[in-house]
């Protein structure tokens, strides 16, 4: 990028694929082994491609396809371990025939598995139980343990749980009952998860790949730069923009990181930020992008299909609470430049905005489409689709956008291995889900949870987020919120939560469970971009993502910030009180308002974050009379000082703030 110069850039290129391919255990394949890898990779995207516009197979069938592709491309890429990254061991190979062969067994037996449902064949068993260690192994390799632990401590109370005394125990199943259950029903491995990421889900990311191939991903980054780098603490406010934006797209907080951290935390840094700080931000931003809309990654497409609620209405309830969470870290990002002093980079620093939209603004069009085709009533998939065929047709506008032959069938490729991990932990979550509906302790669960907070909709919001952040420790977005809303979240519903909003509760925490220490993984991964420490990196992104801790409850106790039963006025009236809530949360956390704020001061808005937060005209009031009344010290205290000291504040200030605000 232009910001950089090239040697500093190429070499924080290569840090980052090292690392990356350090975390991601990827394997490094050569000869026969790379281009079979390669061939099934674009056979997995064409197929996607074409269903998605042109008709699908019988669900059974499309899923099965799905998930053989996805498992043999797995054992393809992530190595058993250290041993083999260099090349694919005889026991790998015969696993990729065994997924492939499996498929193919679901797709041409299907009709008689139906017709014999309740009464499986010895081999039907067979292939399910191999199928069902092989989930989780590919699991293991793209995900690591935790979720494989979870999941086999659930298929451990299917089998073992009728030893358990009291509510929590269930029925005796058998082996093979599991099995079947796992195996030959939409319930398991093949239900709602596997069924979103093999129809819209991979296409979305498909559409992800496609933009970074056609330069449609750094558009997103420039036009960023261009809106705010001029500004104070211009490339920390860039990069809320940019990695927000490009959340949407790629739907994981790791990979934003990543794709946009690169850059960003060394112009952060250049300005004087230090760097936990840039870290963090990246880190607090990269996160966010999973709970804004158009796309919100994996995990929405799923709640779409666990509430009922069509996903372009869902995209509508979930908006503002996501722009407040923005508007919290941009905020935060501003008081610190403000305390620092910074300031914004030069002009001939920053692309044009013309010239950036002349260049590549045009393939923006595409997740632009998404929104309008939702909203306009489309399904996800077709949504999904043309916005591929948009960016596909738009990239041949400019010579420097086009697909060539090259870059389309590399586009195939890394939108299919993008996808791998999202389906391994989709699988396993079937596994989860499977034990849930079949030993009914989603509903156990649920009582538990009403029981333990005696009926009080307050503590039972506060363990469902302990159980939230919990679990989403090294365990994916998607497979958490998977678990939790087929377990936690029929206990806020039964508590008379909106099922919308008890299911974004959940997300929310689900999606900060990356930046939420011991556990962050996404700081720590930003720490190692911007050189700092990683346990202040991650206290940083805490910090800076802390208005997605407090927004949850906002919309849980007050579903009118959700747009649920809310008229024009009342739901104007939530979104000003919540802006004011958010805007004194980040000022009692950066310590800053209109100046630096004394310790009297910063208590009283922080009490004024969480008055205004809470539903009642009385508690907003009270919150307002406090952050008008520290806006009306800190001017009567500034015209003091001018007063006293007039030549110490008519120098800087007036060339300063010209350029900072």
């Amino acid at each position: 990028m232009f910001f950089l110069n090239r040697k500093k850039r190429q070499q924080t290129t290569v840090d980052i694929e090292e690392l990356n391919k350090k975390l991601d255990n990827k394997r490094s394949l050569t000869g026969i082994a790379a281009k079979i890898c390669f061939f099934l990779a674009i056979c997995m995207s064409i197929f996607h491609l074409y269903t998605s516009g042109f008709g699908m197979l019988p669900q059974m069938q499309h899923r099965a396809i799905h998930l053989a592709f996805a498992l043999s491309l797995t054992f393809f890429i992530y190595p058993s371990s250290d041993k083999y990254r260099e090349k694919v061991p005889w026991f790998d190979w015969v696993v990729i025939v065994f997924s492939l062969g499996v498929g193919a067994y679901l797709v041409l037996d299907y009709m008689n598995i139906a017709m014999r449902a309740g009464d499986p064949l010895t081999r039907d068993l067979v292939l399910g139980g191999f199928t069902i260690l092989i989930v989780m192994e590919a699991t293991r390799r793209s995900m690591g343990w935790p979720l494989v632990i979870v999941a086999s401590s659930f298929l451990l109370y299917a089998l073992l749980g009728h030893l358990i005394p009291g509510n929590l125990g269930h029925k005796q199943y058998g082996l093979s009952r599991i099995i079947e259950h796992m195996f030959l029903t939409s319930e398991g491995i093949y239900g709602v998860a596997i069924y979103v990421t093999s129809t819209f889900v991979f296409v979305f990311i498909l559409l992800g790949s496609f933009l970074i191939e056609t330069g449609g991903a750094q558009a997103f980054i420039d036009l960023a730069f261009s809106l705010t780098g001029r500004y104070r603490g211009g490339p920390a406010k860039a990069a809320v923009v940019g990695s927000g934006l490009m959340g949407t797209i790629s739907g994981s907080s790791f990979a934003n990181v990543a794709g946009t951290g690169t850059f960003t935390i060394p112009l952060m840094k250049s300005v004087g930020y230090k760097p936990e700080f840039a870290g963090g931000v990246e880190a607090a931003a990269s996160s966010g992008g999973q709970i804004m809309p158009p796309i919100m990654g994996a995990a929405a497409f799923i709640m779409a299909e666990m509430t009922g609620v069509p996903y372009g209405k869902l995209i509508v309830h979930a908006a503002i609470p996501a722009v407040l969470y923005y508007l919290s870290v941009f905020l935060m990002v501003d008081f610190e430049a403000a305390k620092m002093g910074l300031k914004g980079l030069r002009k001939d620093q920053l692309p044009s905005f013309i010239e950036t939209l002349k260049k590549g603004g045009f393939l923006l069009l595409a997740p632009l489409s998404i929104v309008y085709m939702l909203l306009a009533g489309y399904s996800p998939i077709k949504a999904s689709f043309s916005a591929v065929m948009l960016v596909i047709v738009a990239s041949f506008i400019r010579k420097e956008t086009r697909l060539t032959p090259k870059k389309f069938l590399r586009a195939l490729e890394m939108g299919a291995r993008g996808a791998l991990s999202v389906i391994a932990a989709c699988a396993v979550a079937g596994l989860i889900v499977g034990t849930v509906t079949l030993t009914g302790l989603g509903l156990k669960f649920a009582d538990l949870i009403i029981a333990l907070s005696k009926g009080s909709l307050y503590p039972a919001l506060v363990l469902t987020m302990l159980a939230s952040i919990i679990m989403g420790m090294g365990m994916p977005t998607t497979a958490l919120y998977i678990i939790l809303g087929s377990m936690v979240a029929p206990a806020l519903v039964k508590m008379n939560v909106p099922i919308v909003a008890a299911h974004l509760f959940i997300f929310y925490f689900g999606c900060m469970a990356s930046v939420t220490p011991p556990v962050a993984l996404s700081s720590y991964l930003a720490a190692a971009i911007a050189k700092g420490d990683a346990v202040k990196t991650a206290l940083n992104g805490l910090r800076l993502a802390s208005a997605a801790f407090i927004l949850p409850f906002i919309f849980a106790l007050e579903p009118k910030l959700l747009l649920i039963n809310a008229s024009f006025s009342s739901a104007t009236i939530a979104t000003i009180t919540a802006i004011l809530g958010v805007v004194a949360m980040a000022s009692c956390l950066e310590n800053y308002f209109f100046g630096p704020l004394n310790i009297f001061q910063r208590i009283l808005m922080g009490i004024a974050a969480l008055a205004m937060m809470y539903p009642e005209i009385y508690s907003d009031l009270l919150g307002l009379g406090l952050i008008l009344s520290i806006y009306f010290m800190q001017k009567i205290i500034k015209a003091k000082n001018a007063t006293s000291f007039p030549l110490k504040v008519s120098k800087a200030p007036v060339e300063g703030e010209e350029k900072n605000e």
